[in-house]
């Protein structure tokens, strides 16, 4: 007997006693817990939001929808960034205006080859004020998870008030849960026991939300 089944036979066992219950799990957990904490109006969800990605080091940019193509072009333009990955689903006239080289999304592509691109832009799937989160579900304009882990230099951009939720529960129920979900809050960091903090240890130094209007 492996020690799996060893394992699966105390767990029967242990429920050997225990009644059967056909109830849907949606029924079966309560859910009586606050899912948001105080009302906002959808304004100020989205300045919670903007908020709250400062706080953690992202660098936060407001625009309208026709600004987008040329704040995204002066964005790279001010890094220097001379190749930009660009996931398959992607709005074209997003990029219309940058010049810089466009590098498809592709299964293939080794973790040496990511590393050397200069910036990733995405979409998002939605978006946390309370949290400052951004919430990646692999969606045709956001890409592989592995396009925003490697290189250097991420911008986001967050249709809003439509992908911004208060809260945590609001965001779960807009995701599913089969899909490869990334939570960001703010570039990568981490601290040692000093507290000395390093960034871009394991996802992009630098992210820049764009929150277009």
């Amino acid at each position: 007997m492996s020690s799996r089944e060893r394992i699966l036979g105390r767990v029967r066992r242990a429920l050997a006693d225990v009644p059967r219950d056909d109830t849907p799990y949606e029924r079966a957990i309560p859910r009586d817990y606050l899912s948001e904490h105080g009302e906002r109006s959808p304004e100020e969800t989205v300045e919670l939001l903007a908020e709250n990605l400062a706080d953690y080091r992202a660098i936060v940019h407001r625009c309208a929808d026709g600004e987008l193509p040329e704040l995204l072009a002066r964005l790279m333009a001010e890094r220097g960034s001379r190749s930009v990955l660009v996931p398959p689903g992607l709005p074209q006239h997003w990029i219309a205006a940058v010049e810089a080289t466009r590098v498809p999304d592709r299964a293939d592509s080794t973790p040496h080859e990511l590393d050397r691109v200069d910036s990733v832009i995405t979409g998002c799937a939605v978006a946390i004020a309370e949290t400052g989160t951004i919430v990646l579900d692999g969606g045709p304009d956001q890409g592989r998870r592995r396009i925003t882990l490697i290189p250097d230099h991420h911008i986001c951009v967050v249709r809003v008030p439509g992908q911004v939720v208060s809260s945590v529960p609001r965001a779960l129920g807009r995701l599913d849960p089969a899909r490869p979900l990334t939570w960001i809050s703010g570039p990568s960091a981490t601290s040692d026991i000093e507290l000395d903090r390093v960034e871009g240890v394991h996802g992009p130094r630098t992210l820049e939300v764009v929150l277009v209007d």
